[in-house]
């Protein structure tokens, strides 16, 4: 697999944590070119201190910002001469009831899971088509299954799925792959960051880390299936049932979702 990767520009954005961060480790491994993204300055210098002969490119950035996506690609495409494969991977989550939170945690999870996604593939498109690459959606099983406690966040992927759905069928006859993953239940940061019904980090997550799938062993999947050129990916056997359920039985998955997010009628995960 190494191969294929080696010299492509690779663009990832928030590659500070989590799955991004491990992406961006073992694409470096391969001799790939990446370029990420963050909004931690701290942790984009630690990044590169750990790879100083790397081909490795950091900006702090904001992807719900446009002009900091904006930003980011041309100088992406600066350093490096194109873009081969772009993977939008940042992301935020949050945790709050609707009768509880207000609209702004709804208009900032969208922001970050969906325009940022939109604003980086559109300032990166030309190249890509160009070079005949790659566009990546990090989803979620959240896009298949809406969550209670995360209508937001399912929402925000959702939206993410159906256009990426979208441009893949516009794209078809310009050898663009286009792809969406779905890690199902893995260890990430994404949690620890979710928003709270005020719009601010929870700097916690209920969900027991130790049973999930590790980010690496997620990124080792999501590197093959760009590689193989799969259309969807959706990992852990937890997110297969729930995907399998929801398409077939519904109703059953209701009840189930309903049990394992609540306990006492009260939000628990």
């Amino acid at each position: 697999m190494s191969a294929y990767f080696k010299d492509k520009v690779v663009v990832i954005t928030g590659g500070t944590d989590g799955i991004g961060k491990a992406l961006v480790e073992k694409l470096l491994d391969m001799g790939a070119k990446v370029a990420t993204c963050g909004r931690n300055h701290d942790k984009l210098y630690q990044l590169q201190a750990q790879h100083p002969s790397a081909a490795l490119h950091t900006m702090v950035a904001d992807v719900s910002n446009e002009n900091d996506c904006r930003r980011f690609m041309e100088m992406t495409i600066k350093v490096f001469g194109g873009i081969d494969v772009l993977v939008n991977n940042a992301g935020i989550s949050m945790r709050a009831l609707l009768r509880e939170a207000g609209t702004d945690v709804f208009r900032k999870v969208m922001d970050i899971n969906y325009f940022g996604a939109l604003y980086c593939t559109r300032y990166a498109l030309d190249s890509i088509i160009e070079r005949k690459g790659t566009i990546v959606g990090v989803s979620s099983i959240a896009g298949y299954r809406g969550l209670p406690g995360r209508s937001g966040y399912s929402a925000s992927k959702f939206a993410l799925q159906g256009w990426l759905e979208a441009i893949r069928t516009e794209l078809l006859h310009d050898g663009v792959h286009v792809m969406w993953v779905c890690p199902g239940f893995t260890s990430s940061n994404i949690r620890n960051a979710a928003l709270n019904k005020n719009a601010d980090s929870h700097g916690e997550t209920p969900m027991d880390e130790n049973k999930m799938m590790p980010a690496d062993v997620c990124a080792d999947h999501i590197l093959k299936a760009i590689r193989k050129k799969k259309r969807t990916l959706v990992l852990t056997f937890t997110g297969k049932r729930t995907v399998f359920m929801q398409k077939f039985i519904p109703g059953l998955a209701d009840k189930l979702v309903y049990n394992f997010f609540f306990k006492d009628g009260k939000l628990v995960k």
